[in-house]
């Protein structure tokens, strides 16, 4: 039986109380945790584009326009409730399970409504067990909870699924995807491992007796005194993996798909609802044979079928927005009586024929319309698409196209949909560098749909760390809640205090000293531009302004910067023409506050894209590298600027390395360059850089920079992705990291390679230093005898290098203590001894190292 809890009544007013908790105390602050990409997820009916975000998952229910919020994993979820008035649309209130400082549960990940309740998936409450919610609304339009929804062993507290299945509840993601019709429920925990040997709801062992994630789908019913109770767990042993990635029903069919895997496609499965026994009866896979194009034998789950389902009076509806070289399609299926199976019995596809417009990425019933979103098309605006039936009323024959409302671009209107009678909503997930949006819309008398205003969620976030007297010690392995070791916390600033969008993240960032005031300025990359934070009372730290991306270029995960003689230079990966932007930091002596937007004193345009930039302080070079999309790129290797006049960089040639990176052409996704001092004499005096070349250790002499000479390239073992590096103080060791080894598990933990440069033409792995985090390394730097590493899921991690080929760790900083610190970079070079630290998803860190006093013998 699944607990009914007591009502929970949320009024308009209270539940947007309940959202927006204040922080009560300093401990409840520190709730972070980080999404390195946007999951692709379920949707209402079908699968959305992007769920982890604002409009991911949209229902309709009493009239009211729900949209999910479910947040990354730093936040719990909201769900925003809208309603219709005569001036238009207005919030008349927030749904949620959890309040500001409480675990990330997912809440509103999934939605799925009739009537007046709306099914809510939590798949992360519970420490990632999840749940699902019942609520219910009044004439009023107050919201109660009036059941949760759990497996079974769950509810009762026991480690056994339905019948004494074994399962997984701490990874299961119950409530990853619902789907609600009159007294059927579907719920499903497509994280949920079947042991070896187990058996299934239907009496079928498995076959390969792997401990796998394969999942499971649950029923549950509504019985006639209005309790709701579990009816069956269906976990099939041959489906393929995440079983229940997303689900459909109309309360006597439904169906349920697995989750695409590089290789292998999504299978979606088809039942019938027995209700009088209370069983979901399988009734086959779902084939769109002779309906789309056969897939590329290269690429079998191109066609992404199965990233949407819909079901209505006996027939399925499965998106493949992929089908047709990306064009989409929708294949209909109807059930064959004489056959005993589900049948195709067409396809729906966009009549412009648009490429690459992922038509069939959401769709959804009202009435006899049928809508269909394609969330890529017009270059990513989006379009959705309305089928009617025709005379006979057996086909959907006629079509329309709804005009775009007034969106920026790239907006992918489409990208989620649910109509109810006269009230619709559409997913526009490319809002906001994909934070998402939506467009509520209500039917006029004259039947035509009328579009409203963009609607976005609070650009929310967790609370700035700042006035305070003194660090937050770690004590204990913890600082406030973060786990830690030798590192205290000073003081935190989270993005939105930086200008970033709500879709903003952090990524790169470096530091400047004003020679003349010694203010010490961090400058943080976002990827919608660029912040300075004037770190020199670190308790207190002071935005003094943004500096927005070129004008034109697109937003962009990676960002980089450099200083040269009191000017940052500063890149951006992937965004188009950008250049590299020249700013004059003196300027923030006089000009600047939290509000400022400043415009660069110029933009070099002699390349248009570049992963990162390189200084070499000693002779006034910059080097561009990882250029593309336009421009001079120099086959990705070093693009060479002349400093003379900081102020206007100017071309002085180029270097590939060539043989390197994955194309051969030499492409540098990092590098370091310096006047070389170590100890190999025959290059003592030289410009060295020293490049992390995708597939290899590059090193070259750059000091001509018309006649630059190829010195080495190492290859090492295991290797995937070189990504960055740092020399010794004293130019004897190069320390780099790959950031594909710890992913792809070629290693057994977070891998540091230790090369001696002593003979820069030969080059020796000395060391693989693996520590015992398993989690990808990302950028580090190197200040006398102390490694600082920035780590995808460890936060930043402090090592003692004082016996270079033996590296310790000392300290640790975990920036999201939910899931894993992800750091993108830090900067350990200011003289106050502050290290200032990105948190990809949250903000900006400001950390002390206390363990230094353990390297004083």
């Amino acid at each position: 039986m699944a607990p009914v809890l007591p009502d929970r009544t949320f009024a308009p007013e209270a539940a947007r109380a309940v959202a927006a908790a204040p922080v009560l105390c300093f401990a409840l602050v520190l709730c972070f945790a980080l999404v390195l990409c946007f999951a692709l997820g379920a949707g209402t009916p079908g699968a959305s584009l992007a769920a982890q975000q604002y409009g991911g998952s949209v229902a309709v229910a009493g009239g009211h326009v729900l949209v999910g919020e479910s947040s990354n994993v730093s936040l719990p979820g909201v769900v925003y409730v809208y309603g219709s008035s005569g001036n238009g649309w207005t919030e008349t209130g927030r749904l949620s399970v959890s309040t500001a400082g409480e675990r990330p549960d997912g809440f509103g990940r999934s939605l799925d409504a009739d009537g007046d309740l709306v099914l809510i998936g939590a798949p992360n409450w519970g420490n990632g067990r999840g749940a699902a919610m019942l609520f219910q609304a009044s004439a009023s339009g107050e919201w109660r909870e009036v059941a949760r929804l759990l497996p079974a062993a769950a509810s009762s507290g026991a480690d056994t699924g339905a019948d004494g299945e074994a399962a997984d509840p701490a990874d299961a993601n119950f409530g990853a995807a619902v789907a609600l019709r009159g007294d059927v429920a579907l719920v499903s925990a497509p994280g949920e491992s079947h042991g070896a040997g187990e058996d299934d709801e239907d009496g079928e062992s498995g076959e390969n007796g792997e401990d796998e994630a394969s999942g499971a789908v649950y029923l549950f019913m509504r019985d006639a005194d209005g309790e709701w109770s579990q009816r069956h767990r269906y976990a099939p042993s041959d489906a393929g993996s995440r079983f229940g990635a997303d689900l459909a029903t109309d309360g006597a069919v439904a169906v349920a798909t697995t989750a695409a895997r590089r290789g292998t496609p999504s299978v979606a499965l088809v039942f019938a609802v027995d209700a009088m026994a209370g069983r979901l009866v399988p009734q086959g896979r779902l084939d769109p044979t002779g309906q789309l194009a056969p897939p590329d034998p290269q690429r079998p789950g191109s066609r992404r079928f199965g990233a949407a389902l819909a079901v209505r009076d006996g027939t399925v509806l499965v998106g493949a927005p992929g089908a047709s070289a990306g064009s989409g399609a929708v294949v209909r299926f109807a059930f064959d009586d004489e056959a005993g199976e589900w049948v195709p019995s067409g396809a729906l596809f966009a009549f412009d024929g648009q490429p690459r417009a992922s038509f069939g990425s959401s769709i959804a019933f009202r009435d006899g319309d049928l809508w269909i979103g394609a969330p890529s098309a017009a270059a990513g605006s989006g379009a959705v698409y309305r089928f009617s039936k025709g005379p006979t009323g057996d086909e959907w024959t006629q079509a329309v196209k709804s005009p775009v409302p007034d969106l920026p671009g790239r907006a992918s209107f489409g990208s989620s949909l649910a109509f109810v009678g006269d009230v619709g909503v559409v997913g526009a997930g490319g809002i906001d560098s994909r934070a998402g949006g939506v467009v509520l819309a209500r039917r006029a008398p004259s039947g035509e749909w009328e579009w409203g205003e963009l609607t976005i969620g609070e650009h929310r976030g967790l609370p700035a760390i700042v006035g305070r007297d003194d660090e937050v010690p770690c004590t204990e392995n913890a600082a406030a809640g973060f786990e830690c070791d030798n590192v205290n916390i000073i003081s935190f600033l989270p993005i939105k205090e930086m200008a970033g969008s709500r879709g903003a993240r952090l990524n790169d960032v470096w530091g400047w000293t004003d020679p003349e005031t010694d203010r010490e300025i961090a400058i943080v990359g976002r990827t919608d531009g660029t912040a300075f934070v004037d770190v020199t009372d670190p308790f207190n730290p002071l935005m003094l302004g943004d500096l927005p991306k070129t004008p034109g270029s697109r937003s962009s995960v990676w960002r980089d910067m450099k200083v040269y003689r009191d000017h940052a230079y500063v890149v951006a990966d992937g965004a188009g023409e950008h250049g590299v932007q020249v700013f004059d930091l003196t300027r923030l002596r006089d000009e600047g506050g939290p509000d400022a937007v400043f415009e660069p004193d110029y933009t070099y345009p002699g390349i248009h894209s570049a992963h990162n930039i390189v200084v070499n302080e000693e002779t006034g070079f910059a080097y561009a590298v990882g250029s593309s999309g336009g421009g001079e790129t120099c086959g990705g290797g070093l693009h060479m600027l002349a400093l003379d006049d900081p102020s206007r960089p100017t071309f002085a040639g180029c270097f590939a390395h060539a043989n390197t990176g994955r194309r051969g052409t030499g492409y540098s996704h990092d590098a370091q360059c310096v006047v070389y001092h170590g100890p190999d004499e025959e290059h003592r005096g030289k410009e060295i850089c020293l490049g992390s070349n995708e597939t290899r250790l590059s090193i070259a002499d750059v000091t001509d920079k018309d006649a630059p000479v190829a010195l080495a390239s190492v290859e090492y073992p295991s290797v995937v992705y070189a990504h960055q590096g740092w020399l010794t103080e004293d130019h004897r060791y190069f320390y780099m990291n790959d950031e594909g080894d710890e992913p792809q598990g070629l290693v057994e933990g977070t891998r540091t390679l230790v090369w001696d440069v002593m003979d820069l033409d030969e080059p020796q792995l000395v060391k693989e230093y693996i520590a015992d985090t398993p989690d990808t390394d990302h950028n580090l730097y190197i200040r006398g005898n102390l490694m600082y590493q920035s780590n995808y899921g460890a936060g930043l991690r402090i090592l003692d290098i004082s016996d270079p080929v033996d590296p310790v760790e000392i300290a640790f900083f975990d920036t999201t203590p939910w899931q894993g610190g992800a750091s993108w970079s830090n900067y350990p070079y200011f003289e106050s001894g502050i290290v200032v630290v990105t948190s990809t998803g949250d903000g900006l860190f400001l950390v002390r190292n206390t363990a230094r006093r353990n390297l004083i013998p």
